[in-house]
């Protein structure tokens, strides 16, 4: 079973896929991560991604991020372009590890842009993780030593979050620790005897 875990940025999707992660029998993607490493390694997407933004988008052979990041994150149409030449190629990367994980109870698919690339389609369970607008920003600025307006325009390239839930089978509302674990707690549980 696959379970897609999303949320908006600052909502902290990573600190509820590790707290998942402690569960025996369940393993983690963070597509976030596995797409940096691809476009690292995958002479196609480096071809492409230079083709569609220039010389400059690699540095030592390493994605230059923040050149990529100021260009995508103002301009959706950009964002889409290099969605459209990682994504493809993510979600094989993807099928492999699912195949490698048969054996688990469910794989937690961790995608802040999982609506928006249409990788829900891939997952039988939809899982959003919810913060406050303004607790998200603070904590990306502090996270990211982001300014405010950076941050903004991050959160303008994704789904609304109304939009996001109003698609999930569970909601975690992460605003404090204290009721977290007990969610996702009982969240594992329901899942856990789905699987079986």
């Amino acid at each position: 079973m696959v379970v897609g875990l999303t949320g908006g940025i600052g909502s902290g999707k990573t600190t509820v896929a590790n707290i998942f992660a402690k569960f025996k029998n369940v393993v983690i993607y963070f597509a976030d991560f596995e797409a940096k490493k691809l476009m690292n390694a995958s002479t196609t997407i480096k071809t492409k991604i230079i083709e569609q933004f220039g010389e400059a988008s690699y540095k030592n052979n390493q994605l230059n991020r923040p050149f990529i990041s100021d260009i995508v994150f103002k301009d959706k149409s950009k964002l889409a372009v290099l969605n459209s030449i990682v994504h493809p190629i993510l979600k094989n990367h993807f099928q492999e590890f699912v195949k490698q994980h048969q054996d688990k109870h469910y794989i937690i698919y961790e995608n802040a842009i999982l609506f928006e690339t249409k990788s829900n389609l891939n997952c039988d369970i939809i899982i959003s993780v919810y913060a406050p607008l303004s607790i998200r920003i603070e904590r990306t600025m502090l996270r990211d030593g982001s300014t405010k307006t950076a941050v903004e325009n991050r959160i303008k390239s994704q789904w609304l979050e109304d939009k996001k839930l109003l698609q999930s089978n569970y909601i975690i509302q992460n605003i404090n620790q204290d009721s977290l674990q007990s969610q996702i707690i009982n969240i594992h549980n329901i899942l856990t005897r789905k699987a079986v």
